[in-house]
């Protein structure tokens, strides 16, 4: 399951993950939830869920921003969803400083690759879920697709899809619904050109990204296709899923 380049420590892959995020969101405006592929369906969830927690969301909140409980370590992201009504707490998914069983709705995307300790993360995300609660997940499969993006954005981990569902599985999380998912452009060399700003001017790349890159992302976003259960990932490079916190 872990693919992260032996030459970066733990530590080292965790100041990553700060410096990246906290660069990201420092420059980035706020994408209000409305604006994502994931809104239909997030909205029908909200509509009989009022406990909802997002964790990990930096400036591209999922779940409706007002009385949502927000975890992050980002300042800039946590002080931006403050004064939009989120309800907001400075902390790691693996030290979730939120009750037992207190969530109907949880949302962690693109969070469990982050962690060294997927482990604790999801049993934390577990914990808070309360029974029969949904728990929406996204994360990247398969390791082969290793690329130096993964490096770059603090990816700890590509997931073998049965390891990711025995995963889940132990933390008492059934997959619902699944769906191919993710804004990577399909072209390697806008990709390779990314990574090249990325790895050596890094500010500009930040700027551009958000203040073009994203923007366009959102507009080229397809629908949700949600299948039963895992949707077939032969080829697929991050899947989203809606599991069910089983009692």
């Amino acid at each position: 399951m872990t693919h992260h380049p032996a030459s970066l420590s733990s530590s080292e892959v965790s100041d990553v993950n700060q410096r990246f995020y906290d660069q990201l969101w420092a420059d980035s405006r706020l994408v209000r939830p409305e604006r994502f592929n994931t809104w239909d369906l997030i909205s029908r969830l909200a509509e009989t869920r009022d406990r909802r927690l997002e964790v990990g969301p930096g400036m591209r909140p999922r779940l409706p921003i007002r009385d949502t409980h927000f975890v992050d370590i980002s300042p800039p992201a946590l002080e931006t969803l403050g004064q939009e009504g989120g309800i907001t707490h400075a902390a790691p998914v693996s030290d979730l400083p939120l009750a037992d069983d207190g969530f109907d709705l949880v949302s962690a995307l693109d969070i469990i690759e982050h962690v060294e300790d997927d482990e604790a993360a999801l049993a934390e995300i577990s914990r808070v879920a309360a029974p029969d609660a949904r728990v929406l997940l996204s994360t990247p499969l398969h390791p082969e697709f290793w690329t130096p993006f993964d490096d770059i954005v603090g990816h700890y981990r590509r997931y073998e899809p049965d390891r990711l569902m025995d995963l889940l599985d132990r933390h008492g999380l059934e997959i619902e619904q699944s769906a191919i998912f993710g804004m990577k452009p399909r072209s390697s060399r806008l990709n390779d050109l990314g990574m090249w700003f990325l790895d050596r001017h890094r500010p500009v790349a930040m700027k551009v990204y958000n203040r073009f890159l994203m923007p366009l992302g959102l507009r080229l976003q397809k629908p949700l296709k949600l299948h039963p259960g895992m949707v077939a990932t032969d080829g697929v490079e991050e899947v989203f899923m809606v599991c069910r916190r089983r009692p």
